[in-house]
């Protein structure tokens, strides 16, 4: 079960060294990257910065925000991603620009299966990813604050899928948001496009935590640290288990997450963990996903 799980990874790894070469162009052709990335003990900080355009995933955003997650998911030396974004706006949704009919559908589908795999990376891949909001999120921006593992929200931050107002349903953001919030609120944010404010956002489920404008930032990374402390591997097979078996049944998902409980015990971090606790000091983590035993 486990090596099943890591494998996943190495194909993430594939599909990263894949886009290298096509993100490059699309850098050198346009000259300008809407999104700032910096690392630091552990910590990738991702900034969508593109303000005067609210933050619109516009095709050349998505591209750029997925070759920013997919870098390096498999160093050592990350542990955890924050999302946030620069302005008022966290994110307004697609440029709706790029979804004229002058486009053309061949445009529109590469806009929306390439937002669907963002949104699907951001839960595939072995490290947490947490989303620090401190302003609106539409539509898509909203769904990619509901794809996030752990949302902090400051209290001014506001959420919405408005596609309905002009004319365009919020189809594919109703995937995450119906799976982070009840169905019938979900529902009531899709049919009338009305926003919802960070508390009732917190209410239903959509967000981890709301404190105030001046501490978002503090508390977003007191948690990427304690996130940090962590084994790498045993994260990451946690991570993945806990997705895999969300999508299930009871008795299925219990099956599952047994088998997997097994197998981190069998990894050399899992006992290290243990004799840890039992001989009363702090665990030394080797981050590696290396067996103890069979």
């Amino acid at each position: 079960m486990a090596r099943n799980l890591m494998m996943s990874f190495v194909g993430l790894r594939k599909l990263q060294r894949s886009l290298v070469w096509k993100e490059s162009r699309l850098y050198c052709h346009t000259g300008v990257d809407p999104i700032t990335l910096s690392q630091h003990n552990g910590i990738r900080r991702i900034t969508l910065n593109n303000p005067k355009k609210r933050n619109a995933l516009s095709l050349f955003m998505l591209e750029s925000l997925r070759k920013s997650i997919l870098s390096e998911t498999g160093s050592e030396d990350l542990r955890v991603i924050v999302l946030s974004a620069n302005g008022p706006v966290f994110s307004s949704g697609h440029d709706l620009k790029e979804l004229t009919s002058a486009q053309g559908r061949g445009h529109h589908t590469k806009v929306f299966n390439t937002c669907s795999e963002v949104m699907s990376l951001i839960q595939d891949i072995p490290v947490p990813v947490i989303a620090m909001v401190n302003g609106v999120a539409t539509a898509a921006g909203c769904q990619l604050v509901a794809s996030c593992d752990i949302v902090i929200a400051s209290e001014k931050s506001t959420f919405a899928t408005p596609g309905v107002n002009v004319g365009l349903f919020c189809s594919t953001p109703a995937v995450a948001i119906g799976r982070s919030m009840p169905r019938k609120v979900a529902l009531e944010m899709l049919f009338t496009g009305t926003p919802i404010s960070a508390h009732d956002a917190l209410l239903h489920g959509l967000v981890s935590k709301v404190v105030p404008e001046d501490r978002v930032e503090e508390e977003t990374l007191a948690i990427a640290h304690r996130i940090c402390q962590a084994s790498q591997p045993v994260v990451a097979l946690g991570k993945a288990t806990f997705y895999r078996q969300m999508a299930q049944g009871r008795d299925a998902a219990y099956a599952i997450a047994s088998k997997v409980m097994v197998d981190n015990l069998a990894l050399r971090d899992g006992q290290e963990g243990i004799r840890a606790f039992i001989e009363k000091r702090k665990p030394v983590w080797s981050h590696k996903a290396e067996k103890a035993h069979d």
